[in-house]
C-alpha cells in the first residue's frame, strides 16, 4: 500500500528492500541465511524498561 515502508520501499518483488518474518522460526531460518552467528548480537534497549515495566 503507498505510504508504507512495503509500499515505497518495494517495487519489485524481486528486489524486496523491506521484509518482515512471518513468525520466530522463519525469521530464524531466514538469519542463518544471510548471517553468521558473530555477525549477530542480542542486546537490551535502555528505553525498553520505560516501555514495559513490572510496576
Amino acid at each position: 500500500a503507498p505510504g508504507t515502508l512495503r509500499g515505497d520501499n518495494c517495487i519489485s518483488t524481486g528486489r524486496n528492500l523491506i521484509h518482515g518474518s512471518d513468525g520466530p522460526d522463519s525469521a530464524k531460518h531466514e538469519i542463518t541465511m544471510w548471517f553468521t552467528p558473530e555477525e549477530v548480537s542480542n542486546y537490551e534497549r535502555a528505553l525498553d524498561s520505560w516501555i514495559v515495566s513490572d510496576n
